[in-house]
């Protein structure tokens, strides 16, 4: 079911090298005339790789992605965070309880963890952006 978009969105991840960040770039590609897109870690983790071929697939650039934590964010006034691995939902509800923030958990798997070809690690990377592009359109249209 379509809900009304929020001003601000926060994705959060673990390490924010690749779920969060790709979330926030489909979404900034969406929506982002309409609502301020941003994406965090509970810590920052190193760059991935995969991620810059995978959204280059689709049109979008993440090859300067630097991946950062929640700490370093400059603003903190979100509408609703959307988390994508449990220690970031974990997170996000602790934040919650002080602050004026829905959080919603979009389970989404870690593709770093895939094990095979490159071309089947490379799908697995596809296989989460594709459930991304997919929870967006559900949610916001």
């Amino acid at each position: 079911m379509e809900k009304k978009l929020p001003s601000a969105v926060l994705f959060i991840c673990t390490l924010n090298a690749i779920r969060s960040p790709m979330a926030a770039a489909l979404m900034h590609a969406s929506h982002g005339a309409k609502t301020y897109v941003a994406s965090a870690g509970i810590r920052a983790g190193d760059p991935d790789p995969f991620v810059g071929l995978i959204m280059d697939e689709v049109g979008l650039d993440l090859t300067r992605h630097r991946p950062h934590s929640i700490d370093d964010l400059a603003d903190s006034a979100f509408d609703l965070a959307i988390t994508l691995s449990p220690e970031a939902d974990a997170y996000a509800r602790d934040m919650a309880k002080t602050m004026a923030i829905e959080v919603e958990y979009w389970p989404t798997p870690d593709p770093s963890s895939a094990q095979g070809s490159r071309e089947q690690i490379l799908e697995s990377y596809r296989e989460v952006r594709r459930g991304l592009e997919k929870k967006l359109k559900e949610r916001f249209g």
